[in-house]
């Protein structure tokens, strides 16, 4: 059975013809979206953060706003750039909104992906160490934050405290029992899909990784997906592990649908990350529901995930979101294997 939720970039623009016009905007809107969400029955509410960009960016204060506004759907990111990231102060930031919400967020993290500024977390105060890459610094933070999100006490106490202390040695407040076990890793190649499973991550996959084999987006998408699966049953992980793919997906279903997305005829395409990095850039979907099922059942990484994430053009508004949203449910998902 798979779980469905929407994927939002939170983006913002001043013109007259967007629905979203500042960070306010964003930020409020994208909270209207996610009640929206939980009242059509989504599974999930995930929000992607860029920094020095006008799209969602400081994720925390929005997830325990959406968390206190909603009562069942996972609330989540997909991802944070650990490269910006303190561990610590992360830790404690997760564990408040995981405990707002009553322990339904799902924290996708990740190295990082090119961004609107060079080097942006050397702004942060964030240097690799000698002979380290900043993709090597952003999974050392993550490892940071994986060790203690255990929960496992670490600083030395001070002998005359402000506050009583629960006795040895101290770890971060405010911890949320279970958390640990949903952080989810965005993975864009095989090896650090592999990496993930080994460190006991759940697995998100994007519109896009390395073009490793030349094949076909879904197809190289589900490769990774099985080498992730296999890397955690090596590992002997006792929990069974989640994976996610993302996807723009669009149900025609009304003359607007057919005017925003009627006319789309996409494909796979080839793009380079950096200087060296071929990237491969999963296709959109947009048809009627009927052509929907049978594109949507010939795409391998969806039937291999057990989770959906749906993105959505969050400027056209929360109403024709919610749209999107429900024409997914209601026509497509079902097909799919959904509830």
């Amino acid at each position: 059975m798979k779980k469905i939720g929407f994927l939002s970039f939170g983006h913002w623009s001043p013109s007259p013809q967007s629905g979203t016009r500042s960070a306010g905007d964003a930020l409020l809107q994208s909270i209207d979206l996610a009640v929206a969400a939980e009242e059509l029955g989504a599974d999930g509410a995930y929000f992607r953060v860029h920094h020095f960009a006008r799209q969602l960016a400081s994720p925390f204060p929005l997830l325990a706003a959406v968390g206190a506004k909603t009562s069942k759907i996972e609330i989540g990111t997909g991802v944070i750039d650990m490269r910006y990231e303190n561990p610590l102060y992360m830790a404690e930031d997760a564990g408040a909104a995981d405990l707002i919400s009553g322990g339904r967020l799902q924290l996708g993290i990740s190295r990082g992906s090119p961004e609107q500024v060079i080097d942006g977390w050397r702004y942060f105060g964030y240097e690799p160490q000698e002979g380290q890459s900043d993709a090597d610094m952003g999974r050392g933070h993550a490892e940071v934050l994986l060790d203690v999100l255990k929960g496992e006490g670490f600083a030395k106490p001070n002998p005359r405290p402000m506050f009583p202390n629960p006795p040895g040695m101290l770890r971060l407040e405010p911890f949320s029992e279970g958390l640990r076990d949903r952080i989810w890793w965005g993975a864009g190649s095989n090896t650090t899909a592999v990496w993930a499973a080994k460190l006991g991550m759940n697995l998100q996959s994007s519109t896009l990784k390395d073009d490793e084999t030349g094949e076909a987006f879904h197809i190289q998408q589900a490769k990774q997906i099985r080498a992730y699966r296999d890397a955690w049953k090596e590992a002997g992980h006792a929990r069974t592990p989640r994976v996610s793919v993302s996807r723009s997906i669009f149900a025609i279903v009304n003359d607007m649908d057919r005017t925003y997305f009627g006319r789309s005829k996409d494909q796979d395409s080839i793009g380079y990350l950096d200087a060296s990095t071929r990237a491969i850039f999963g296709r959109s979907y947009a048809a009627e529901p009927d052509v929907l099922i049978e594109e949507l059942r010939q795409d391998e990484a969806v039937a291999e995930a057990d989770t959906l994430l749906l993105t959505v053009p969050n400027q056209l508004g929360v109403d024709y979101n919610a749209h999107v949203i429900e024409a997914i449910l209601k026509h497509v998902a079902p097909a799919l294997g959904w509830r």
